[in-house]
């Protein structure tokens, strides 16, 4: 926490988070105790707080104004003030909490949490499985200023034990630590005791590739199979264009330009929330033109008995993957195997960020250890100059 003289240029000016930091105090000189927090989420701007012992000794942190609503001359008067009460034996926090109702923490994640994220957050609807199944159990009857650290901790460890991946256990702590931050930032809570909870970070990534006679074993399926024909459609759509599951099933006429032989896909259908154009190969325009419902119906694929588009096919796609002898080929592995094309195609990583519509190339870089024949062309690049420098006897014996 640096300690300086605050100004108002400062304020205006200075008010960053270093990087990789969620947050930061700048700490006036002039007037210990008087702070500004910045959080990362909000740079450019801050909260004036004093910081005090209460009677028992306790470091207690009192908000005084946002510094988008206060000057620092009024923040340093009313801090002032506080120091004063809090030496006559006032305890500024005590008697707020004392006025203030506590929520506990299911009536904050259901009254307070769920109406804000609803309208902000696409995955919300995960947000709520995972409180509903086992957050809630733990925490739910608690008051949100009596969940500490240990017994996040703890819940976390217990998760692991019970057959949860790394991944999923983390997603846990994520979700109280993003909610119990909303209850700071709103005042229902002093500090977040969920923000310094160590995660798992384990790297549980399944990536399912065929071999070629296992695709051959796939296509076999796709190709002939009479009872589920609009499934195997789609499958051979996302085979084709590295869809997502969701992007196919929300795709629209309206969307595709068999002109330029492009798919655009809306932000509001993007896992990115931006629009991207997915190229359509010959495969892509195989299975457009095997399809029915242009014209007749908006979406690509539509369920002939009720005439609305799909929302799930896991069912018919578990039946397809056994008969095809795959029973652990996973809907999204089909992602995968567009993107192994690719690469071991010569594409470079870059045009396959570009084409799956990942927004950070961290994501694209899982697909890198697939392009071993286009490092080994390469590596053979340099092995020719090299022998071009070799005597004719050596260059012989090395070919022996």
């Amino acid at each position: 926490m640096p300690i300086l003289s605050l100004t108002t240029a400062f304020i205006a000016n200075g008010l960053t988070v270093p990087e990789g930091k969620p947050r930061i105090e700048y700490c006036d000189e002039q007037l210990p105790g008087l702070y500004i927090e910045v959080r990362a989420t909000s740079p450019g701007q801050g909260t004036y707080y004093l910081r005090y012992k209460d009677k028992t000794g306790k470091t207690c942190h009192q908000k005084i104004g946002r510094t988008s609503e206060i000057s620092l001359l009024d923040a340093r008067k009313q801090a002032k003030t506080l120091k004063a009460e809090i030496a006559l034996g006032a305890n500024p926090k005590g008697e707020e909490k004392a006025t203030k109702p506590v929520f506990t923490y299911t009536a904050f994640f259901n009254e307070k949490y769920m109406p804000h994220v609803t309208v902000r957050k696409r995955s919300w609807k995960r947000d709520e499985e995972l409180f509903r199944l086992r957050i809630q159990k733990e925490f739910g009857d608690k008051q949100l200023d009596a969940i500490t650290r240990q017994q996040i901790q703890g819940f976390h460890t217990d998760l692991l034990t019970t057959g949860l991946s790394g991944a999923s256990c983390d997603h846990h702590v994520k979700l109280i630590r993003q909610s119990l931050n909303l209850a700071v930032e709103w005042d229902m809570l002093d500090k977040n005791p969920a923000s310094n909870v160590p995660l798992f970070n384990m790297d549980n990534k399944v990536e399912n590739y065929l071999d070629e006679g296992q695709l051959d074993s796939l296509l076999k399926v796709l190709r002939s199979e009479k009872n589920a024909r609009s499934v195997c459609q789609i499958a051979m759509f996302l085979l084709s264009t590295g869809a997502r599951l969701n992007e196919a099933l929300q795709a629209t006429w309206s969307q595709i330009d068999q002109q330029t032989r492009v798919w655009r896909i809306p932000a509001s259908n993007s896992k990115s929330k931006r629009i991207r154009s997915v190229p359509l190969n010959d495969s892509a325009f195989d299975v457009l033109s095997q399809l029915d419902t242009e014209g007749s119906f908006d979406y690509l694929f539509v369920n002939r008995k009720t005439e609305l588009p799909y929302t799930t096919v896991h069912k018919v796609w578990g039946r397809l993957r056994k008969k095809a002898g795959l029973p652990f080929l996973r809907i999204h592995d089909l992602r995968h195997l567009y993107a192994s094309f690719l690469v071991n195609g010569g594409r470079t990583l870059y045009e396959v960020q570009q084409i799956l519509g990942h927004s950070d190339p961290s994501v694209t870089q899982r697909y890198a250890h697939l392009s071993t024949k286009s490092l080994q062309d390469a590596a053979n690049s340099a092995s020719v100059m090299i022998r071009r420098g070799m005597p004719v006897s050596e260059v012989t014996s090395a070919a022996v």
